[in-house]
């Protein structure tokens, strides 16, 4: 029976984006089938394979979208979040391969389903942009949203820490006014999509947050000074305000994590 790590590994090193999103949801039908061995022996890439389109850029090249005002800032602003989509892909697969043999089958089954989750928004997204006439790839993105991953290959809880709790926790903060200003613009098909991912984003939240509980809880560490500890030693940015408070409670990250270290 193949291992969970080898299907893994394989989505992983999947370039093609469309491949990818289906290598994805494979993963997921035959983890829940039972078609896969619950180990992770097969090591991980250090880096996924990715298209040769979109070029990736540093985020001081890249170039200024707007606030999708015009069709021209929309499809900018869609690419870039298409391609959030695409590494979330990867994020999620890697966090299974990389750390699921050491957790019990309900972790795996809450980030498989996120991983679902990613390639479903990726696809959503690639479509709404070919309908405007642009595709994923037309464009370049952001080069650093792999870092997150590479800087915390390491430690799980340092993964959970950033990754979900604070870049998708991120997603929540911004997501519901992006989604004013596409409405404002008449673009109800893109706003409809993006609300359709900010709900899905507060259960990758939750699941981030319940799962770095429970290591926290399992390794008798304090949760709250324990993530503000890695956040302040392993995240490369800062948190910044302002914060959708009310959809970061319903995912269990109150106020109390993020409020003091907050620039």
């Amino acid at each position: 029976m193949p291992t969970l790590g080898d299907a893994a590994r394989t989505v992983l090193l999947t370039p093609d984006p469309h491949d990818k999103r289906r290598a994805a949801r494979r993963l997921a039908r035959a983890w829940r089938r039972g078609e896969l061995e619950h180990r992770c022996e097969a090591p991980m890439p250090d880096q996924p394979a990715w298209p040769a389109e979109p070029e990736l850029l540093p985020p001081n090249r890249m170039p200024k979208r707007g606030k999708g005002g015009s069709e021209r800032g929309r499809i900018a602003l869609l690419h870039a979040l298409a391609h959030i989509e695409f590494v979330a892909i990867d994020l999620a697969v890697d966090l299974v391969g990389r750390f699921g043999g050491a957790f019990p089958r309900e972790f795996v089954d809450d980030w498989i389903g996120v991983a679902a989750d990613e390639a479903m928004h990726f696809a959503l997204l690639d479509r709404r942009l070919r309908q405007l006439g642009s595709h994923y790839g037309a464009l370049p993105a952001h080069a650093g949203l792999w870092e997150s991953a590479r800087d915390t290959a390491d430690d799980v809880l340092a993964r959970l820490a950033i990754v979900p709790m604070v870049l998708e926790a991120r997603g929540l903060d911004v997501t519901p006014s992006t989604v004013d200003r596409f409405r404002a613009a008449g673009d109800e098909a893109s706003a409809k999509i993006l609300s359709r991912i900010y709900n899905d984003e507060i259960r990758h939240v939750t699941a981030g947050t319940v799962w770095f509980r429970r290591k926290c809880d399992e390794m008798g560490f304090n949760v709250v000074e324990t993530w503000q500890t890695l956040v302040k030693s392993r995240f490369r940015g800062s948190l910044k305000p302002p914060f959708n408070d009310s959809a970061r409670h319903d995912a269990g990250l109150t106020q109390e994590f993020y409020a003091v270290i907050a620039s």
